[in-house]
Parts: structure tokens; C-alpha cells; sequence
């Protein structure tokens, strides 16, 4: 969990912003992060913690959402300044009625994928919520979405954003802390396998803050650094 490298594509804001100033910005405000060179095609990479990734992502989002935002106001006076033209010559016109999500109704937070299980496992109340915010996740290998939404019939943006906010700090704890270890079960003979699934079945009860997670072709182990150590070296 220790580092991850994240090529952005920044030439969607090269309409908007001078390019440079804006990964001045972004160098300030992740000083954890290492960025290399901008290319010319707008692209660059970014090395750091999962979770400073992904709260430059964040960031990012919302510098999208604010030119979306604007384009938006924009075209609505556009599309106002048509309707009333239309009116002056006698004419009607129907708009579209986009119905949107007020902010906070609905919440996305993104995982590494370890971690969201050991959540699961051992901190099953922060993911534990009342009948107005629902919970739902997505899994794509290494990565878990986890979607927040509303589902009461009041509306209560803040509710949404305090669980997010409770699982992101969660995850945050858990990442600095949590080491994986993988005994892979390569040129193993089916009762070979099966023999370590049941070692490490007999000594989890020795070690109850370890997360074991079988595959097909290995097993994985995921807890604090000495248990995680201990474990494996005994199995």
C-alpha cells in the first residue's frame, strides 16, 4: 500500500487554465505527491499514497464541475435570451427540464480494494447506516467505488457526506497501517492447496485482526505488519 502512480490528462483544462500555473497549484496543495514532467499532449504522471491520489482526484472533480457548472449558467442564458426572442415574435418554445442531485445527495468514494474488505471484516460500522442514506459498491480488481445516496424521503445532504467522511478516515488509518502478504500457489497440487487453505483456517483463531482471502491461485493476508509476519511465517 505504500505507493501508487496515476498518469492525469490535464488537456481538458487547457481551454480554461494556463496549463503550468494550474500544476503549480496542484504541486501546493499535494505537497505528499511526486509529479513528473507535463507532456506535451497534456498528460503527467503522478506517484504517491493511495489516498493523497485520491484526494487529488478529488480536487479535480470539482475544478470540472465548476467550468461544467459554468458552461451550464452560460447556455441557460443563451438558451433564455432565444426563448425570449421566440416570445417577441409571438412564437412559444418548451425547455427540458434536467433534474439533478442537489450537492451532497449523492457521494462517491474510491478504495483500494484490500482494504474496503478489511472495513467489511472488522469495522462493519462504518459502513453501518440508517434507513435514509443506502450504501453500494462496485469492484474492478484493485479498486472499489462505493456509492453513497439518499433514499429517504427528507433530504439530508450532510447525513451523506458524514458517512463519506467516515469512511475516508477509516481508510486512511487502515492504509498507513496495514501490510498484505501473498502465498501464492503456483505448481501446487489441488490437496496442496487445500492443505493451506486449512493451516491458515486453524491458525486464524490465533491471530482473530488478520483478514485471509483465498483465490484460485493464491491466498491473501492482510493485517498489522507483525501479525501479518507471524501469520505467514507460521503457515
Amino acid at each position: 500500500f505504500s505507493s501508487v502512480t496515476s498518469v492525469l490528462n490535464m488537456s481538458i483544462f487547457k481551454d480554461q487554465f494556463v496549463l503550468e500555473d494550474l500544476i503549480k497549484e496542484l504541486k501546493k496543495k499535494s505537497a505528499a505527491l511526486s509529479f513528473g514532467p507535463l507532456q506535451s499532449n497534456g498528460h503527467i504522471s503522478v506517484q504517491g499514497s493511495f489516498p493523497a491520489i485520491m484526494l487529488l482526484r478529488d480536487f479535480l472533480l470539482l475544478k470540472a464541475k465548476s467550468l461544467s457548472e459554468k458552461d451550464e449558467r452560460e447556455e441557460s442564458k443563451s438558451r433564455q435570451r432565444s426563448k425570449k426572442r421566440l416570445q417577441q415574435h409571438g412564437l412559444t418554445t418548451e425547455t427540458s427540464n434536467f433534474v439533478r442531485d442537489a450537492d451532497g445527495e449523492k457521494q462517491v468514494v474510491v478504495l483500494d480494494t484490500d482494504i474496503y474488505h478489511y472495513v467489511k471484516r472488522f469495522f462493519p460500522r462504518t459502513l453501518l447506516v440508517n434507513g435514509d442514506v443506502v450504501i453500494s459498491d462496485i469492484t474492478d480488481g484493485d479498486v472499489t467505488t462505493v456509492y453513497i445516496e439518499n433514499a429517504g424521503s427528507r433530504s439530508d445532504a450532510g447525513q451523506v457526506l458524514r458517512v463519506k467522511e467516515k469512511i475516508e478516515n477509516q481508510s486512511i488509518k487502515l492504509h498507513n497501517t496495514l501490510r498484505k502478504e501473498r502465498i501464492y500457489f503456483e505448481g501446487r497440487i489441488r490437496d496442496e492447496k487445500w492443505r493451506y487453505e486449512r493451516v491458515c483456517k486453524s491458525l486464524k483463531r490465533y491471530y482473530p485482526s488478520v483478514l485471509i482471502t483465498a483465490y484460485d491461485t493464491h491466498i491473501d493476508v492482510i493485517g498489522n505488519p507483525s501479525e501479518v509476519f507471524e501469520f505467514t511465517k507460521e503457515v
